[in-house]
C-alpha cells in the first residue's frame, strides 16, 4: 500500500507538474491568443483605414475624371468653333484677296482718272484764260465803241 501510494504520489507529482506546465503552456497560448486578436483587430483597423482611403482616392479620381470629361467636352466645342472661325478666316482672306486684286484695278483706274482729270485741268486753265484774254479784249472792243460813240456825238 505504501508502495502505491508512494507510486499514486509520484503519478500524482508527475500529473501535478505536466498539469502546471500544461497551465503555463495554456497561459502562453491564451496569451498570444490575446495578442493575435490584439495584432488581427489592428490589422482590420488598418485594413479598414486603407479601404476608407482608397474609397477616398477612387472618389476624388471620379471627380477629376468627371472634371476631365468636362474639360474635354469643352475644348472640343472650342476647338470645333475654332475650326469654324479658321474656315471663315480663310474665306475672308480670300474675299479680301480678291477684292485686293479688285482694289489694284480700281487704283489703276483711279490714278488713269486722275491723270485724265489733271489734262482736263491743264487745258481748262488754258481756255479759261483764253477767255478771260478774249473777254478783256471784248471789254476793249466795248470801250472803243463807247469811246467812238462819244466821239460821234460830240
Amino acid at each position: 500500500l505504501k508502495e502505491e501510494n508512494a507510486i499514486l504520489r509520484n503519478k500524482i507529482n508527475k500529473l501535478q507538474i505536466l498539469s502546471e506546465t500544461q497551465a503555463d503552456k495554456m497561459r502562453k497560448l491564451e496569451k498570444k491568443l490575446e495578442e493575435n486578436q490584439i495584432k488581427e483587430e489592428k490589422e482590420a483597423q488598418d485594413l479598414e483605414a486603407m479601404v476608407q482611403h482608397v474609397e477616398q482616392n477612387l472618389q476624388l479620381m471620379t471627380k477629376r475624371a468627371a472634371k476631365a470629361e468636362n474639360s474635354v467636352a469643352k475644348l472640343r466645342q472650342e476647338n470645333a468653333q475654332l475650326q469654324a472661325e479658321l474656315r471663315n478666316s480663310k474665306l475672308e482672306s480670300e474675299a479680301l484677296r480678291a477684292g485686293q486684286a479688285g482694289l489694284a484695278a480700281a487704283r489703276q483706274n483711279a490714278e488713269l482718272a486722275l491723270q485724265h482729270l489733271l489734262q482736263v485741268t491743264t487745258s481748262s486753265r488754258a481756255s479759261i484764260r483764253q477767255l478771260l484774254s478774249g473777254a478783256e479784249s471784248l471789254q476793249l472792243v466795248a470801250d472803243l465803241l463807247k469811246s467812238i460813240d462819244r466821239i460821234s456825238e460830240v
